[in-house]
């Protein structure tokens, strides 16, 4: 062996190079940030790292991951979150206003392996729910007026759209963690004053709607409690007549007899005769 290696140094030189490069082809490292398929010929064999809500960093199945040289590879996916863009939609409101949205989906690679039979890679998956994010968020928004956008049911509209394109999503191993809205303006050129003018109107239609609701149940109220205390003078005067018709009776003097502080209604003269039946609480008879 000794007089083979000094006789054709160049060739054991090479060998060994090429045996130390396949060993180190055969390494791979999946770092924490990463998950990676190990393909054989084209097939998914195995999937390494692979994301877990519980698991901590620094913990999880990162490091050196072994496959075999010219005939296995693998493919490393993303496992934090990442961002997908839409472009800028039109959308037209229900107060007919056409509107320009920036929007963008937050997602996280869950299922590796059924990402990468559907799509492969984070850029397909990217390029075939871009479409689907634009048509969710005409079609929630196309049920909303321009003023909903610029108040808290904003937030509604943005949970809708993530639940449907979260339903969508799933078929390629992506889960989508949150939609939001960038910006939403009127067109270029649009007349401002007409929008401004219209979400007025509709927020005064909305103060009156409100305002005739309260006047109406307060006067449900108000009748209801007329009749309660109805019922309850009418049980009182069945109870005891002579206490209802003594009570009944101040109440009257009051009026008639006592001036209200503040108030001035100038002097009455009240000529009766002492066996009056009005004044048979003062006799006693």
């Amino acid at each position: 062996m000794k007089s083979l290696f000094v006789r054709y140094p160049f060739a054991f030189l090479l060998i060994s190079v090429f045996v130390l490069g396949t060993l180190l082809s055969s390494l791979t490292y999946v770092g924490e940030t990463d998950q990676a398929i190990k393909v054989r010929l084209g097939n998914p064999v195995a999937t390494v790292n692979r994301y877990n809500p519980d698991d901590v960093f620094g913990n999880s199945g990162a490091g050196l991951a072994f496959r075999v040289p010219f005939v296995e590879e693998f493919v490393k996916i993303d496992k934090r979150v990442r961002d997908l863009d839409m472009e800028r939609q039109q959308v037209l409101s229900t107060d007919q206003r056409r509107l320009q949205v920036d929007a963008f989906a937050r997602y996280r690679v869950v299922d590796p392996l059924r990402m990468f039979i559907a799509a492969q890679t984070e850029e397909r998956v990217e390029a075939a729910l871009q479409p689907i994010l634009g048509s969710q968020l005409r079609n929630e928004l196309g049920k909303r007026p321009y003023a909903s956008l610029l108040s808290p049911e904003r937030e509604g509209a943005m949970e809708n759209i993530r639940v449907g394109l979260n339903r969508i999503a799933r078929q390629y191993g992506v889960e989508i963690i949150d939609v939001r809205i960038k910006k939403a303006e009127l067109p270029d050129g649009a007349p401002l004053t007409a929008a401004y003018e219209r979400m007025r109107t509709a927020r005064l239609q909305e103060a009156r709607s409100i305002r005739a609701q309260g006047q109406k149940q307060g006067q449900i109220i108000r009748a209801e409690a007329d009749a309660q205390a109805a019922r309850t003078y009418a049980e009182a005067y069945g109870k005891d007549a002579d206490f209802y018709d003594f009570y009944r009776a101040m109440q009257s003097y009051r009026q008639t007899f006592v001036k209200v502080e503040g108030q001035d209604k100038g002097q009455t003269n009240i000529v009766m005769s002492p066996s009056n039946d009005y004044l048979r609480e003062f006799t006693g008879n």
